[in-house]
């Protein structure tokens, strides 16, 4: 029998990839203040965002969620956000088209602050400090004061999140997300772009198709749906202090949800079984992502599934499988089968960017087109192989011009690296690489359609 559950029921249980606070009070303190500070976003929006995903899971939707790598404080600008925004909505708008199914937009944004790290610590020049962990905990400058961890950047990362909410919020619903007007920035891509002929023949074809809805009167003005869209928000769920302080009953149901985001995952380092971050997310009400690395075995994943969603209810959970172009058609059938076989109903999406990194020649962290999409084409491969669908994808990306990725149209070289990099943590795909990536994407989605009517009318 599980244990019984309430919003602080994970602390004494082993966790990971935790900050070491230089003072148990002050950070108190600022539980304290988040606990009165109010919700940013509420329950009846995370429980839209579970049936938008429930039908994903019965594949009559597609999931894109991508965004920043990890936000950063001095890099908060109006501007940065608004980029972002637009390059989801561009994409999304081209995977509609392709999959011929709604797209779920999910954001990595208003409240990626915290990243998990491969050591506790790190040494340059003799000089060993505490490890950078995201503008939540510490700064990224390599200094005593700047690495400690600070208390008081749990509330200025709530401060920013709910800055950025107000924004996305005003910019979904305040006719910037017009589809005929996201269409026309797709057509400026397509202009630039080194492969603009491959792209040309879908756009054109989205062209025709919103006219042909204009001249039935299906027109912004007349049809909101065509001039606002939904739009949610999701982090990963690292610091639990910031996450429990802003867990909120609701008023409706009588339930728990996690008010930081529409939706939270639990990282592949962070997933252990009986550890804190598994009991904090099977309280919660909000849908929930696990990431699925090549470690991770169907029994241990089919354990977790019956923790996260005891009840099997569709749109609940989303496994994030991240193995790796070169493992993704090895590693990832095992664990759909054993889905599969338990008749579990989740979403599938991959996240080809984790699997994949590498470190240049020139020293920068970087990660190479190619076998991005070689993770996209392998994990279309293994659904279509086992007849389950392909629900989504995760991308770290950003709407800067900024040179991070090797590859793509714009042919990024490793000397090339230099010209932009400006992560705060891992290398992100810029605007014109996701939108590329988006395309491509949708190509798969459409054949993958195409295919499935081949085969109904065969039979």
């Amino acid at each position: 029998m599980a244990r019984e559950w309430n919003p602080e029921s994970w602390r004494g249980l082993p966790i990971q990839q935790q900050p070491v606070w230089p003072e148990r009070g002050a950070l108190e303190r600022v539980e304290a203040r988040l606990k009165r500070f109010p919700p940013l976003v509420f329950a009846g929006e995370a429980r839209n965002l579970k049936a938008r995903l429930g039908q994903v899971a019965s594949g009559k939707a597609f999931l894109l969620q991508g965004g920043d790598c990890a936000e950063s404080f001095a890099e908060f600008h109006a501007d940065n956000i608004r980029d972002t925004f637009r390059v989801l909505l561009q994409m999304a708008v081209v995977l509609t088209f392709g999959a011929k199914r709604p797209t779920v937009k999910v954001g990595r944004l208003a409240g990626q602050f915290s990243k998990p790290r491969s050591g506790d610590t790190e040494t340059i020049g003799g000089v060993t400090l505490p490890a950078y962990r995201g503008d939540m905990v510490n700064a990224i400058e390599f200094d005593a004061d700047a690495r400690r961890p600070d208390p008081e950047r749990l509330a200025q990362a709530y401060n920013q999140s709910a800055a950025t909410l107000n924004l996305i919020r005003a910019f979904a619903q305040g006719g910037f997300a017009d589809l005929h007007r996201v269409h026309r920035w797709n057509l400026g891509f397509v202009a630039k772009s080194p492969q603009a002929a491959r792209y040309e023949d879908l756009a054109n074809r989205l062209s025709e198709t919103l006219d042909f809805m204009a001249a039935c009167g299906l027109t912004s003005e007349s049809t909101p749906q065509l001039r606002e869209t939904e739009f949610y928000t999701s982090h990963e769920a690292l610091i639990l202090e910031y996450e429990q302080a802003l867990t909120r009953v609701d008023s409706t149901s009588g339930d728990w949800y996690a008010c930081s985001a529409h939706m939270l995952w639990i990282g592949d380092r962070t997933r252990q079984p009986g550890g804190a971050h598994v009991e904090y997310l099977r309280g919660v009400k909000n849908p929930i992502g696990l990431k699925a690395g090549p470690s991770l075995a169907p029994d241990e994943l089919i354990r977790l599934i019956d923790t996260l969603n005891p009840e099997n209810e569709p749109g609940r959970l989303t496994i994030i499988a991240r193995m790796g172009a070169d493992k993704v058609e090895s590693g990832l059938p095992p664990l759909v089968r054993a889905v599969e076989r338990e008749g579990q109903a989740v979403v599938w999406a991959c996240d080809p960017m984790h699997g994949n990194t590498i470190k240049s020649s020139t020293g920068y962290k970087t990660r190479v087109f190619d076998r991005i999409l070689a993770e996209v084409k392998g994990f279309f491969a293994v659904h279509r192989a086992l007849g389950t669908y392909p629900g989504g994808v995760h991308f770290e990306m950003t709407g800067q011009d900024v040179t991070e990725c090797l590859g793509g149209a714009q042919a990024i070289t490793e000397e090339g690296l230099r010209d932009r990099y400006h992560t705060h943590c891992d290398p992100r795909l810029n605007a014109s690489q996701a939108l590329e990536l988006a395309f491509l994407v949708a190509e798969q989605l459409n054949a993958e359609r195409v295919e499935d009517r081949r085969l109904q009318t065969a039979s």
